[in-house]
C-alpha cells in the first residue's frame, strides 16, 4: 500500500465531504477512492468514516488521523512547492571548482559582476589543480584545462591558452636572452609539476613541423602556476607560462617575452557540468554568463 497516496486520498475525502467529489479532484473513479480508504481502514484496524446514503462523517479514530495527518500533508505540499519554485529562482548556492590559477586570476573577479545581476546568488568556490569529481564533491560547475572531461558530463570549450616563454628583466640582464631552443637548454629554467601524476610537464614549443615537446631541465619546479609565475618574476629562471597568468606582468614590464616564434596554444580550457534536464535556474544563468565571456589571455 502506498501510504502517502492513501493518506492524501483520505484527507481529500474529508475536505470534499464525499467520495465522488474526492475522486473527481484526484482524477480517479469513486470505486478506486473507496477501495483505497478500505485498505487504509484494514491496515489500521479501525473505521475512519460513518457512511450512509445521505451523509459521510468521521469516526473518532478518523478525526484523530485527520488532525495528525492534515498538517503534515500541508507541510509536505509546501516543501514540494518550495523546491519547485527554487528551480525557477536565482537565489541559492552555486558550487564551483576550478584550477587555482584560473580561479584566482579570471574566475574570482567575475563573481561580483554576476552578483550585480543576481544579488541573491551565493558561491562556494573550490580552487584545486586536481580534477574535481562533480558528484563526489557536490559541485554544480567545474573548469579544467587539457583534455575534455569524461563522458556523462557536458563540456563546453571556453578557449585555448597561449604559452609564453618569459623571464624577468633582471634575469636577462644577468644571463642574457636565449635566441634558440638549443640556447634555452643552457639557461636556468623553471618547471610545473603536474598535480595528478607528479611529473614535470614538458614544454610545448612551436617548430617548423608543428608542436614539439621538450623536457627542459629546471632549477626549480612548482605544483601551482602562481608559484612558478612568482619565481620567474623574481628572476629565478625562465618559465613557460600561461598568458592569462602573466598578461599584466608583460604589459607593465615586470616580465619579458622570449622566443616569441615558439608560442603554442594547444591547451583548451573547458567548463563542465552534469547532464541535467532539471538544472536549477541559478546554475543555468551562471553557465550562460560564463559562455558569453570574452576571456582575456585566451585565443
Amino acid at each position: 500500500m502506498d501510504k502517502a497516496r492513501v493518506i492524501s486520498l483520505f484527507i481529500g475525502v474529508v475536505h470534499a465531504g464525499s467520495f465522488s467529489q474526492a475522486a473527481v479532484d484526484a482524477g480517479l473513479s469513486a470505486q478506486a477512492v473507496s477501495k483505497a480508504i478500505r485498505q487504509l481502514e484494514e491496515h489500521l484496524g479501525v473505521r475512519l468514516f460513518h457512511r450512509t446514503t445521505r451523509s459521510l462523517n468521521l469516526t473518532d479514530e478518523g478525526q484523530r488521523l485527520f488532525d495528525l495527518a492534515n498538517p503534515g500533508l500541508r507541510l509536505l505540499d509546501e516543501a514540494l512547492d518550495h523546491v519547485r519554485n527554487s528551480r525557477e529562482a536565482v537565489d541559492g548556492m552555486i558550487r564551483v571548482a576550478a584550477p587555482t590559477a584560473f580561479g584566482t586570476v579570471l574566475l574570482a573577479p567575475l563573481l561580483r559582476e554576476f552578483q550585480q545581476l543576481y544579488p541573491s546568488a551565493h558561491f562556494d568556490m573550490l580552487f584545486d589543480d586536481h580534477f574535481t569529481d562533480l558528484t563526489e564533491s557536490k559541485i554544480d560547475v567545474g573548469f579544467r584545462s587539457g583534455n575534455p572531461p569524461e563522458r556523462n558530463l557536458v563540456a563546453r570549450q571556453l578557449g585555448k591558452v597561449p604559452l609564453y616563454i618569459c623571464a624577468a628583466p633582471a634575469y636577462v640582464e644577468r644571463h642574457g636572452a636565449p635566441r634558440t631552443v638549443d640556447e634555452l637548454l643552457q639557461h636556468r629554467c623553471t618547471g610545473f609539476r603536474q598535480p595528478n601524476s607528479g611529473r614535470i610537464v614538458p614544454w610545448e614549443l612551436k617548430g617548423e613541423g608543428g608542436t614539439v615537446y621538450r623536457d627542459i631541465p629546471c632549477v626549480a619546479s612548482f605544483n601551482t602556476a602562481e608559484g612558478e609565475v612568482a619565481a620567474v618574476r623574481a628572476g629565478v629562471g625562465i618559465g613557460q607560462l600561461a598568458l592569462f597568468t602573466v598578461e599584466r606582468d608583460l604589459a607593465e614590464g615586470r616580465l619579458l617575452q622570449l622566443l616569441p616564434t615558439h608560442v603554442t596554444a594547444n591547451a583548451a580550457v573547458y567548463m563542465y557540468y552534469p547532464q541535467r534536464s532539471r538544472m536549477p535556474m541559478r546554475v543555468r544563468h551562471f553557465i550562460d554568463f560564463m559562455l558569453k565571456r570574452k576571456w582575456t589571455g585566451f585565443t
